[in-house]
């Protein structure tokens, strides 16, 4: 088992890992839309923050030697399903290989984030 971490995406807020190799496989936890320089949450809503949260994740895959189009499967997570067309636009320029996928609306996210995304990718 492998610990990945990068500057390129947020440090993560708690006694965890960016992500963890194990095997083939590559375990991200959650990214939110965190500027990784500033620690912030980005300013906007929905599509601004899905854009930070994909180009976090993708830092992350790529810290790993993986990458977006490696993903076989996301966990996407909604403080309103309101949102759900609005972040399906962004969501598909990235993950245009269609990974099998949950999304699921959350009472509350960490920093009042509008989304959170974890995957399984293979390295």
């Amino acid at each position: 088992m492998k610990h990945i971490q990068t500057a390129k995406s947020p440090a993560a807020i708690g006694p965890y890992s960016q992500a963890v190799a194990s095997g083939n496989l590559l375990f991200t936890s959650g990214q939110i839309a965190l500027d990784p320089e500033t620690g912030e949450v980005v300013a906007g809503g929905i599509e601004e923050q899905t854009e930070r949260i994909c180009k976090n994740l993708s830092a992350v895959l790529e810290a790993a030697g993986s990458s977006l189009s490696k993903v076989v499967k996301t966990t996407c997570f909604l403080a309103d399903m309101g949102d759900f067309a609005a972040f399906n636009a962004v969501y598909g320029k990235y993950f245009s290989g269609r990974p099998a996928r949950s999304c699921v609306a959350v009472k509350a996210l960490p920093k009042g984030v509008l989304a959170e995304v974890e995957a399984i990718a293979e390295l």
